[in-house]
Parts: C-alpha cells; sequence; structure tokens
C-alpha cells in the first residue's frame, strides 16, 4: 500500500522543489526620460556620471514596490533622439535609451518633451533683473507667433514616434507618459525675487508648462499610452513654497537637487503616482 504511493508523494514533491527554486521572472520596470526623470544633484549620485542620476529619483523609488525589476537609462539633458541615439555626455556617453527596452518589460515610463522645446534655457532666459513687464514673452512672440507654442508642436509627433517605438520594442508593456510638476504657482502672481521673472512673464510662462503637458497628454491618449499626472497633484507644491513643502526648487536650492528640478519630495510624490498607475 505505502510502496505503491511512494513514488507520486516523491513526484509531487519534486514538481514542488522546482517550482519554488525557480520562480517565473516578474519582468523590468524602464524609466525613460530627462533630468526630471533622472533626479540631478538628489543624493545619491550614480553612473553614467554625465546623466546626473540619482538613485533616490521617482523610478529607483517605485520600482521595489510595484515587484519589478528597474532598467533606468534616463539621462539629464535627454531629448526624444535619445531613445535611438547615444548622447554625449562626459566621460562616457549614455547608450540609446531604447537599449533598454525588451520582451521582458511590463511597466514603461516615459518623461521627454522639456529639452525638446528648450524649457531649461527658457526659464534662465526669462530671468530677470526686474520684476516689471513681460520682457521674456515680448522676446518669444516678437512678430506676432509664439515660438515655444511652435517647438511644442514641432515635438508633438516626435513624442508620438517615441511612444508608437515604445510599443514596437516592448510589446507586453504599459506604457505611461509622465508630464511636468508644477514650476510656478497655478494662479496668480509668482515670488520676485525667489523666482526672479518678471510679473508679466509669470502667466506666460506658467501656461507654456501647460501647453506642453497638455501635448505630452494628447500623444499619450492618440497613442495608446497611459498618462501619469504629476502636474496636479503639485499644485501648491511649487518652486515658491518653503521647504518641506515644494517638490520643486528653485534657481538658489534649498535642498539637494538641481536648480529648477525636482527634489526629493517631489520625487517622492511621482513614485507613489507611478505605483497607483502601474499596479
Amino acid at each position: 500500500m505505502f510502496t505503491r504511493r511512494r513514488p507520486l508523494a516523491l513526484l509531487a514533491a519534486a514538481v514542488c522543489s522546482l517550482s519554488l527554486a525557480a520562480p517565473a521572472a516578474a519582468g523590468t520596470y524602464v524609466a525613460l526620460g530627462d533630468s526630471y526623470t533622472a533626479g540631478p544633484a538628489i543624493p545619491l549620485p550614480i553612473k553614467p556620471w554625465g546623466c546626473l542620476k540619482s538613485d533616490h529619483n521617482f523610478a529607483h523609488l517605485a520600482a521595489p514596490r510595484m515587484g519589478l525589476d528597474l532598467k533606468d537609462p534616463s539621462c539629464s539633458g535627454a531629448e526624444t533622439e535619445d531613445m535611438t541615439a547615444s548622447q554625449r555626455v562626459w566621460p562616457q556617453p549614455n547608450p540609446p535609451q531604447f537599449d533598454a527596452l525588451g520582451p521582458d518589460t511590463r511597466v514603461v515610463t516615459l518623461g521627454i518633451g522639456g529639452n525638446d522645446i528648450g524649457f531649461s534655457s527658457l526659464a534662465q532666459d526669462c530671468f530677470s533683473t526686474s520684476p516689471y513687464g513681460s520682457p521674456c514673452r515680448d522676446q518669444y512672440t516678437a512678430g506676432g507667433s509664439d515660438e515655444i507654442s511652435g517647438r511644442i508642436a514641432e515635438t508633438a509627433p516626435k513624442v508620438a514616434n517615441v511612444i508608437q517605438q515604445i510599443k514596437a520594442k516592448a510589446p507586453a508593456a504599459n506604457v505611461h507618459v509622465i508630464n511636468y510638476p508644477a514650476i510656478l504657482p497655478d494662479s496668480g502672481p509668482g515670488c520676485y525675487p525667489q523666482i526672479p521673472v518678471a510679473d508679466g512673464d509669470v502667466a506666460w510662462l506658467r501656461d507654456k508648462q501647460k501647453e506642453l503637458n497638455a501635448m505630452l497628454a494628447d500623444q499619450a491618449a492618440a497613442n495608446g499610452a497611459g498618462l501619469i499626472d504629476w502636474y496636479t497633484p503639485s499644485i501648491g507644491h511649487d518652486a515658491c513654497q518653503p521647504p518641506g513643502i515644494k517638490w520643486v526648487e528653485g534657481p538658489v536650492t534649498m535642498n539637494a537637487a538641481a536648480p529648477v528640478h525636482p527634489n526629493l519630495l517631489g520625487m517622492m510624490a511621482a513614485a507613489d503616482l507611478v505605483v497607483d498607475a502601474t499596479t
């Protein structure tokens, strides 16, 4: 009686042992993007050094909670073209960010577009020695057309192409575009001289950021990707707020972060949004 059952019991035990020893891989989370993904100057920096990337950016904070292995090729200064080409950063280039994609990719976040429209240089161009007037808006709308709106429109098909290529290279992945958090207050005046932008330029700059975010939302929807809205929950946490409340630093930083970039609080908030959207 016992002799007949023993082989079956041994077989069951062996199958159970194999299942425990070799669990199926959960897959990877790939974080594509620019400095708002990379997290420059938030401790601790990780390679490649020229990307100014932090081990406490939102991707590194979110991945363990998602139960996925992380591939984070994000890099400060990245544009849409750096998804498919090496980015020239010192001392070593950052490989094409799409190299991180593959059949095991389960989640992708994409934070891109700001550098394509020159948003960082725009912010610096708009710093003024006077709170009066609208010198930046006047410069970029001379001749009757809005140069930044034109750049946003030109970037839209580039973002669409990036999303389409992600879906082709990682067909099993859920793809989410993440937009940019509030730099200036969502309404009303700015906070000159803390952020040295003239009163007349505050509303225009705010509108340009909202226009960029709207373009990203449109391209996500048109190309079958989700949207992670970092902007809306960041309202009230802009760079004009005091330390401990702000998610984005001003030109003079009060927390460990690059000027006019998210700090650790901002990255923690984004990580929550990523986890909520993908699990």
